[in-house]
């Protein structure tokens, strides 16, 4: 059957979660796409091609490096401190990230005939990026409909859950497990660090939760 959903895929939490969400819409008819965009730490996408096989989707990883060329931020650059100051967006912000990947993604699906693109972007629980929120994915999904003459579908399931809604989610999907293999630390370790502002947001969902986190931790 030919594909009908492309996942942007980081493998991270959320992103796992809409690859389940798009497996359970779309059986065997799911890819999913990462991208290298010159993150300083390549676990993440080795995660991700792990949780693909997995999953049993063909996972591609498209080479977007020419961002570290045009902007700086902790994520991309180890001098820079992750912080999130009053008033300003969290150093972590990567400006233009989800415009590039859901164009790029885009040009993909419509090669391959998909319409629809799942990406795992919340303005709930989320960490202040601008892309993330909901005006913004209706405006991209207008301006890619419109720049390729071809009805593109941003599919957003994770956009009103609060982490541990969405840990139940996954739960109820039946793949609580695959969090085990995912990666959300911003330093970068496995096992996580627990203290980055990236897994205390996760380990704070899933004890909201009330369900235990089966990712491992430093300590």
């Amino acid at each position: 059957m030919p594909p009908q959903a492309l996942v942007l895929f980081s493998g991270g939490q959320d992103s796992t979660t809409c690859l389940a969400q798009a497996l359970a819409d779309y059986p065997g008819q799911v890819e999913a796409v990462g991208f290298n965009y010159g993150q300083l730490h390549h676990i993440e996408l080795d995660q991700a091609a792990f949780l693909a096989q997995k999953a049993g989707v063909p996972f591609h990883v498209v080479d977007l490096r020419f961002l570290s060329a045009i902007t700086s931020n902790a994520l991309m650059d180890a001098s820079i401190k992750i912080e999130s100051l009053p008033g300003q967006l969290p150093s972590t912000f990567v400006e233009g990230r989800n415009v590039f990947f859901l164009s790029t993604a885009a040009v993909i699906a419509k090669q391959k005939g998909i319409r629809f693109l799942y990406t795992g972007v919340c303005e709930t629980d989320y960490s202040g990026y601008p892309d993330c929120r909901e005006n913004f994915i209706r405006s991209i999904e207008h301006t890619l409909s419109l720049a390729m003459d071809y009805p593109f579908t941003v599919v957003t399931p994770l956009m009103r859950l609060t982490k541990a809604e969405t840990v139940v989610f996954m739960q109820k999907l039946g793949k609580l497990d695959w969090y085990a293999h995912t990666h959300t630390c911003y330093k970068g370790m496995r096992p996580a660090c627990g203290q980055c502002p990236a897994c205390v947001l996760r380990l704070k969902g899933f004890r909201e939760a009330g369900i235990a986190d089966p990712l491992a931790y430093m300590g």
